[in-house]
C-alpha cells in the first residue's frame, strides 16, 4: 500500500471513529433527557457536552485499535 493510501486510510478511519463516538454520546444524552442545546450551562448540559466529547475521543481510540489489528494482520498473512 502506497503511503498516500496509508495516510487517506488513517485520516478517514480516525473521522469515522471521532464522529461516530461523539453521536454515539450525543444520543445517549438524549436518552437520558440530556440537552447539549440547552440555554446556559445546565448541570445536564454540562454533562451532554461530557458524553460527546468522551464519546468523540473513545470512538478515535477504537478506530486506532482496528487500524492497528488490521495492519498486523495483514503482516502476519504476508
Amino acid at each position: 500500500m502506497s503511503q498516500a493510501s496509508q495516510l487517506l486510510l488513517e485520516g478517514v478511519s480516525d473521522a469515522v471513529g471521532f464522529i461516530g463516538g461523539a453521536l454515539a454520546g450525543y444520543w445517549v444524552g438524549q436518552f437520558l433527557g440530556w440537552n447539549i442545546f440547552s440555554e446556559g450551562y445546565t448541570g445536564t448540559s454540562i454533562g451532554a457536552i461530557l458524553l460527546v466529547g468522551l464519546g468523540g475521543g473513545g470512538g478515535l481510540q477504537v478506530a486506532r485499535a482496528w487500524r492497528r489489528a488490521n495492519s498486523s494482520d495483514k503482516a502476519n498473512k504476508e
